[in-house]
């Protein structure tokens, strides 16, 4: 069996998510090649070729990829889909994109977010924002599947192939690129990040927010917040953590003024160690919490950062 893994990257650098996407690769075979598409992104094929278990790193650099436009990337994976038995792309806003259309291309049935492998044909995921967890088997010829990477760990590095270089360019007429707007941030990325402190509707406001990022600057943190917080207009979209937000799975996950509902926790739950404040002991995020301190966080948080900068 040959498995195609799509390469999480910025153009830059390559993200954390693709060494866990080779870790999952190897448990359906051993034979696994990498896409890397994007412009001026050499660099980033050259270290994905670094990473153990790879076979084979194909490089598709062109204007037409800088953007990573479902369209696009979407053609250039059916181009060169032949003889995979597998293709795998992170459960992130990229692959989410366009991996549903890579399915329909292909007609096979995505299998989506999956956070377990049991055999070629047989995955886990989770369903119903995690309440439940579902093993589903496929029959297609090729499957199509998304990855929650904090499912698994990062595969290490060492290895050394060359980088193939594919002249192949496909450009959908229908669609161009027009602008976006990044979020800058000294901070680290929230799903990359060791150490994530997030906050909830507990925080009152989005200025109270002020308390994460000085505890998150003194632990090198990224800071999140709950699907409440952000829909009360506390803090942007982009901070989110949940189901229908980012799903982390950091060393320690800090949960500041979050109550636990079933939506945040399917998008935190797998962290290493959890902390979590809350001045209401019956909070259901103290059942997933490996440290509880049942108290009001504005008398809580001055503590922790009065103790951190001793």
């Amino acid at each position: 069996m040959s498995i195609l893994i799509y390469a999480e990257h910025d153009n830059n650098h390559l993200k954390s998510e693709t060494h866990k996407l080779v870790t999952a690769a190897t448990q359906l075979g051993d034979d696994i090649h990498i896409l890397v598409a994007g412009s001026d992104c050499a660099a980033v094929a050259e270290q994905a070729a670094s990473i153990a278990g790879v076979k084979r790193v194909m490089l598709a650099d062109s204007p037409a990829y800088a953007h990573q436009l479902a369209e696009n990337t979407a053609d250039l994976l059916l181009d060169i889909a032949e003889g995979y038995t597998h293709i795998l792309a992170a459960a992130t806003t990229t692959g989410k994109n366009f991996m549903p259309r890579v399915a329909a291309l292909l007609d096979v049935v995505q299998l989506s977010d999956i956070i377990g492998i049991e055999s070629a044909d047989t995955f886990v995921r989770p369903i119903y924002a995690g309440n439940a967890i579902a093993t589903v088997q496929s029959s297609d010829a090729v499957k199509v599947i998304t990855v929650r990477a904090s499912a698994f760990d990062a595969a290490q590095e060492g290895n050394s192939v060359s980088v193939e270089t594919l002249d192949t360019v496909i450009e959908n007429t229908q669609v161009t690129f027009e602008s976006d707007e990044m979020t800058k941030s000294d901070r680290p990325e929230l799903t990359a990040a060791d150490i994530v402190i997030s906050g909830g509707r507990g925080m009152q406001d989005g200025e109270h927010f002020a308390m994460l990022e000085r505890i998150a600057d003194q632990l090198g943190a990224a800071v999140g917040a709950s699907r409440a917080a952000v829909d009360a207009g506390f803090v942007p979209n982009d901070m989110q953590v949940g189901q229908t937000g980012k799903i982390v799975a950091p060393q320690l996950y800090i949960a500041v003024g979050i109550s636990g509902a079933i939506q945040h926790l399917a998008g935190m739950k797998d962290s290493k160690v959890i902390v979590a404040i809350n001045k209401d002991p019956e909070a259901p995020i103290f059942q997933v919490a490996d440290y509880g301190l049942v108290a009001d966080l504005f008398d809580a948080l001055p503590e922790i950062e009065s103790a951190l900068g001793s």
